[in-house]
């Protein structure tokens, strides 16, 4: 059982003072996630995303992480691979160097981006990205491994040449890739790396695409591995804010998932700019549910569910927005889905900086040793 934050460094307002003080907000978040028992931080990779997402230079961030760490992991969630985006020696050699100095604690993920306003940055067309992505993925690990690289492929070639550093891990860190869609989840067992799932799907979603991923490890075939160093291993997103008060965690996290949605419906299918209006949890839910048609959210081209959320105190939540019992009750259901590594997401619109504290406080006294406990017993 893992238990993990990803960041997108969201932002409602985009002010240069406000985005320094958000990337200032999760050094400490993180260096506090470090001491509080989680297990890694895991950063995307987007460009020109205005709120959404402004984690344009993960492996910075991430190198910066590492320094002021000594335990906690170090995760890509993903390097996107585009050539003249991220070429593929040029990632091999950020990846080996950050494995180093972090001291062998490095997770690489692979993907694409997700919309065609970063792609078109870089000169590329959404549609014509799958197979220069394949090429990248199949090759950096190949690069780690042997510390040279001749290739002479569709979209990359590169002539002899030693490639200088070598990963600490041998014979490279674990890989991943993000996965939305059934059939990414079925390309990452069939190569046999770890599935980042990066969308609002709840445990019955999660379910269904572990069993559609362990059916694609277990069949896999030796040509079509990723890498040298198989990696089973499914990490599934839980948004999060664990208060004492019940009502005030709600109406903050439900707020956070609507901004965030949104957002993603603006850049993903030219959807309305989003909103950060601070409603009761109750105008926030008829606000998401009111908006299902309107505010289609996609991530990698898969729709992400509203979710139905409940307002009854009494009923288990349907999300991780609440107490400390409520989000147990939820990460309990991710596990049972078959979730190997829970990726906690706090940092949605304009979620402060005191709650993410807060909530990282709770999770980690409360959340992570119920869990932790819970497999101690079971190991005796």
């Amino acid at each position: 059982m893992k238990f993990s934050i990803i960041y997108e460094a969201q932002m409602v307002d985009t002010s240069r003072e406000h985005e320094q003080q958000v990337f200032r907000d999760m050094v400490e978040q993180c260096l506090y996630a470090e001491k509080m028992g989680f297990d890694t931080i895991w950063a995307v990779e987007h460009t020109a995303l205005t709120q959404y997402a402004h984690m344009s230079a993960p492996e910075t961030f991430l190198a910066f992480i590492a320094g002021r760490t000594s335990r906690i992991g170090i995760g890509h969630g993903v390097v996107c691979l585009p050539p003249a985006m991220n070429h593929p020696v040029k990632v091999a050699e950020r990846i080996a160097m950050l494995d180093i100095l972090s001291d062998g604690r490095v997770h690489f993920g692979m993907g694409k981006g997700g919309t065609q306003q970063e792609a078109g940055t870089f000169g590329y067309d959404m549609a014509d990205l799958p197979p220069m992505i394949e090429e990248s993925m199949y090759l950096i690990p190949k690069i780690l491994k042997d510390g040279e690289v001749e290739h002479d492929g569709r979209f990359v070639k590169i002539p002899k040449r030693p490639i200088h550093p070598s990963p600490l891990q041998d014979p490279h860190p674990p890989l991943y890739m993000a996965c939305t869609k059934p059939e990414t989840l079925v390309a990452a067992g069939s190569r046999g790396i770890g599935a980042l799932v990066m969308g609002f799907a709840g445990p019955e979603n999660i379910a269904e695409k572990n069993a559609a991923y362990r059916e694609a490890f277990r069949t896999r075939s030796p040509e079509t591995q990723v890498g040298f160093r198989p990696t089973e291993h499914l990490a599934a997103l839980c948004p999060a804010v664990v208060l004492d008060d019940r009502r005030k965690a709600r109406q903050i996290g439900l707020r956070g998932q609507r901004f965030f949605v949104e957002s993603i419906g603006y850049w993903y299918s030219g959807g309305e700019k989003p909103t950060a209006q601070d409603l009761t949890p109750e105008e926030n839910e008829a606000a998401l549910q009111q908006g299902k048609e309107q505010i289609v959210a996609y991530l990698s081209s898969e729709k992400i569910a509203v979710t139905d959320a409940s307002t009854n105190i009494f009923n288990v939540a349907p999300d991780a927005y609440g107490t400390a019992d409520d989000c147990i009750n939820y990460v309990t259901q991710l596990f049972d889905a078959g979730a190997d590594e829970i990726l906690f997401m706090f940092q949605m619109g304009d979620i402060p900086h005191e709650i993410i504290m807060e909530t990282i406080r709770n999770i980690g006294e409360k959340v992570i040793p119920h869990f932790r406990n819970q497999a101690a017993m079971a190991a005796e």
